[in-house]
This record gives structure tokens, sequence and C-alpha cells, in this order.
């Protein structure tokens, strides 16, 4: 595996835990507990793939390389978590918030994956 399979693997998990510790926050709890799964190693490595495609895109507007970026992380999500909940073992269940699409994407999400997308591009150039 590759150097920036790990770099985008690690950076994933490491937000994922920030994030929902600060969701923990939020929500008043003293612990300010975050958590992840081992599965979202692989799932977030994938984003070595921004790289290649950041090559390409270097001449395009943010919001262009953004979107795109936004669009890609949504289908990794979409198809890992769809493979993941037919298994059981989907480590996460949007299906209460109001924008999902079959509990695995939120697409309120949208902002926090063009800026991760973004991140992403920097860290693989």
């Amino acid at each position: 595996m590759s150097k920036r399979f790990f770099q985008c693997g690690i950076l994933g998990l490491a937000l994922e835990i920030l994030w929902t510790g600060f969701l923990s926050f939020r929500k008043r709890e003293r612990k300010l507990t975050g958590q992840s799964s081992l599965w979202m190693f692989p799932i977030y490595g994938c984003a070595a793939l921004i790289a290649p495609i950041s090559r390409l895109l270097k001449h395009s507007s943010i919001l262009v390389r953004g979107s795109l970026y936004t669009v890609l992380i949504f289908s990794v999500e979409f198809v890992t978590g769809t493979l993941l909940k037919r298994k059981g073992a989907c480590p996460w269940d949007y299906g209460d918030a109001k924008y999902n699409i079959d509990g695995v994407i939120r697409l309120d999400y949208a902002p926090l994956w063009f800026l991760m997308g973004l991140l992403y591009e920097k860290i693989s150039l």
C-alpha cells in the first residue's frame, strides 16, 4: 500500500474522532468521546485517489475541484456503506437524518466533504 493511502486513512480517522468528539461537546457530554471504526481506515485511505485527479484538475477552479471531490467522496461512502450495511457491519447510520440516502449518505454533509476533498488534495501534492 502506498504512503498516501496510509496518510489519508490516518487523517480521516483522526478528523472523524475529532468530529464525533465535537458532536458530543454539542450534546453537553463531559467525556467528549470521539469514536470511529477500523472499517473507516481503508475507506478514508481511498482518498489517495484524489492525487491523480487533482493533477488533472490543477487549472480548474476551487469550486469545480471541491464539487468533484464531494461527488467522489459521496460515491465511495455510498458504495462502501451499502456493502457494509448488507453484512451488518456499517459503522454509521444516517437513517434518522433529514437529507439521507439509504441511511448511508447525508447530503447536508456536502460542505464538509467539499472541504475534506480540498484538504486531501493539499496533502496529496
